[in-house]
């Protein structure tokens, strides 16, 4: 692991990957390229270099982290040392909440039934498919 001392900088695919955003560099390297990684506002290449106080916009799946880079890292440990590679902002964290959240209640409203529908519920589904909703 690197310390804050090294002004060469680590590249950014393999910090992320150290700092456990993504599984494998490949992932990361390919979050890179289809532009969910900005380094400082613009997109980036994954060989760019990341330095102490850069800081990083990193959209994986439906969450998007805004953090500030804290230390440098070259090899991947555990999360909690991963963890103190990088600071994310208070509003990002809260916007993240948020969106989980949501994304939580709207799974709690619609539960499949266990079963297949009988006869009679069928014929009702199908009568009710007859209705037009306005």
């Amino acid at each position: 692991m690197k310390t804050e001392n090294d002004d060469d900088g680590v590249r950014l695919d393999v910090w992320l990957w150290a700092a456990r955003f993504f599984k494998t560099r490949a992932l990361a390297k390919q979050a890179i390229e289809t532009g969910k990684v900005e380094l400082g506002g613009q997109r980036a290449k994954p060989s760019r270099s990341v330095r102490v106080g850069d800081a990083l916009r990193v959209t994986r799946l439906e969450e998007c982290f805004v953090i500030e880079v804290l230390a440098l890292a070259t090899v991947r440990g555990s999360a909690g040392i991963a963890q103190g590679l990088y600071r994310e902002s208070a509003d990002s964290r809260r916007v993240r909440e948020l969106a989980r959240a949501q994304r939580a209640a709207e799974r709690a409203g619609y539960h499949p039934p266990d079963t297949k529908p009988d006869k009679r519920t069928r014929r009702l589904i199908r009568a009710l498919g007859d209705i037009e909703v306005s």
